[in-house]
């Protein structure tokens, strides 16, 4: 017992008292229940005031190394082991806590948990059904295909070459002509708004949406450090650009075609007086366009077949039609923002899968990706027109909705601001798991995103029941 602190060095007498005690208690000198000298002694053993022996023992305290009885002493805690190990780890909650990318909303985070359970329902999951994905069809493909050694080894930046190729071909029926160094192979679609978020913006910009956007439902802008603006595609809308942007870097985000959540399809002419509303203030435009192969119906334009300046970013996909499991998107935009953001993309996942890229890029020389979507799109509209028989049996009287134009959605409305987390977890009691409208809109407490494109007929059928009997009570307690 003959140690003592030093005066020399960046270290306190306390802080040295605290170390030598804990590592006393590490070597196994101080077992649980060891009574310590009074403060007296081991302050005349250290050579300090008693004042630094005290408060070195209360530090001790508060992390539960040590712990105090009254009118007895000081001893070494029964759950010592345990604060010490605490004290040795890395306090990992300090890191997530301050960490830069937002956690999801509760309710999402429910949501994707429960998306995992086979006994729930999923009826706002924005996913095709297992058996709407062509697994046979899928299957006779990875036999037909033949492999070149590289598609064994990492992409290239930009992605297979061949697959931007077709890519170029395919959507020149959108009216977009590109080249293949117009074009970056992505793992769908989020990967893409990520990159634009950390490649081409800086801090403080604005990303313009409509107030209803899939975009509250995830943080690829907000997590570094974006501020999202609502803004209504109203006459005023050049004019609220211009003011709102002012000198700051800005985007506009947009899902003309089959909107998620609400399915809406913008005509012709929104789509031309949002492209030159954003011109006259140079904001460039995200096109998300991911769902416009599932309309029912003939489609208009893309904002980008309009763009002539090389104004919009536009996003495609193969995850909802084809399969989200081979995580195969596309962006196309302006070769030096292309280049910008596949060298980007390299520095974090090097490269899309190329197996992924080689099986869609079979799918789509072949004929057979065309062929699988006006299948699906059949079969999405039987859907609809079930789930909308369902409805209006149901929740006729109580809600309100438009018929689907195509895609995976209806926008249910309730007349009563009823959609709230209880409503959430109530219908979860009942093994029925729904998107509420506050998830995409803070205040909306309406409006369900309902899908018609995941669950079976039976759990539709049962789903929507829940939900109209859960929907009535809530409507009671609310009067």
């Amino acid at each position: 017992m003959g140690w003592q602190p030093t005066r020399q060095g960046d270290r306190t007498l306390q802080q040295q008292i605290v170390t030598w005690i804990t590592e006393r208690i590490e070597r196994g000198d101080w077992v649980a229940g060891t009574k310590l000298p009074t403060q007296r002694q081991l302050a005349l053993q250290f050579g300090v005031n008693r004042s630094t022996v005290q408060q070195a023992l209360e530090e001790l305290k508060a992390i539960g190394i040590l712990e105090s009885t009254i009118g007895s002493g000081i001893y070494v805690a029964n759950s010592s082991w345990q604060a010490l190990i605490k004290q040795r780890q890395p306090n990992w909650q300090t890191y997530i806590d301050t960490s830069l990318h937002k956690p999801n909303y509760h309710t999402i985070q429910l949501i994707n948990e429960y998306e995992q359970r086979d006994d729930f329902i999923r009826l706002g999951t924005g996913e095709l059904a297992p058996n709407l994905l062509p697994t046979t069809e899928m299957e006779a493909s990875l036999k037909e295909l033949s492999l070149e050694p590289r598609a064994l080894g990492y992409s290239s930046p930009q992605g297979s070459k061949q697959l931007r190729e077709a890519i170029c071909r395919y959507v020149q029926k959108r009216g977009i002509q590109a080249l293949p160094e117009n074009v970056c192979i992505v793992s769908g679609a989020l990967q893409a708004l990520q990159l634009i978020a950390v490649g081409l913006l800086e801090q403080g910009s604005i990303v313009f949406q409509e107030k209803t956007s899939y975009l509250n439902s995830v943080h690829p802008f907000q997590s570094v450090g974006m501020q999202m603006i609502a803004i209504n595609r109203d006459q005023q809308l050049a004019q609220s650009l211009a003011h709102k942007k002012r000198k700051r870097q800005a985007v506009f985000y947009a899902v003309p075609t089959l909107n998620n959540p609400t399915g809406r399809v913008w005509t012709t002419e929104e789509k031309r007086q949002v492209y030159e509303a954003c011109k006259q203030s140079r904001i460039p435009i995200i096109e998300d366009d991911v769902y416009h192969e599932l309309l029912f119906n003939e489609d208009s334009p893309s904002i980008k077949s309009m763009d002539d300046s090389g104004q919009v970013l536009y996003i495609g996909s193969v995850s909802k039609t084809l399969s989200p499991g081979l995580r195969i998107g596309w962006l196309i935009g302006p070769t030096t923002v292309i280049e910008r953001l596949a060298d980007i993309k390299m520095q974090t996942d090097y490269g899309s899968s190329a197996i992924s890229q080689e099986i869609v890029l079979h799918w789509l020389q072949t004929g057979k990706y065309e062929r699988h979507i006006e299948g699906l799109r059949h079969e999405l509209q039987q859907r609809a027109t079930f789930v909308e028989k369902l409805l209006n049996d149901n929740l006729r009287d109580i809600a309100s909705w438009e018929q689907p134009k195509g895609g995976f959605y209806i926008w249910l409305k309730f007349h009563a601001p009823i959609v709230d987390k209880a409503f959430f977890i109530k219908l979860l009691q009942f093994n029925v798991l729904i998107n509420p409208g506050y998830i995409y809109d803070a205040q909306d407490t309406q409006h369900i995103r309902l899908s018609y494109a995941y669950a079976t007929r039976e759990q539709l059928q049962y789903g929507v029941e829940m939900l109209c009997q859960v929907a009535k009570l809530s409507e009671k307690k609310a009067d």
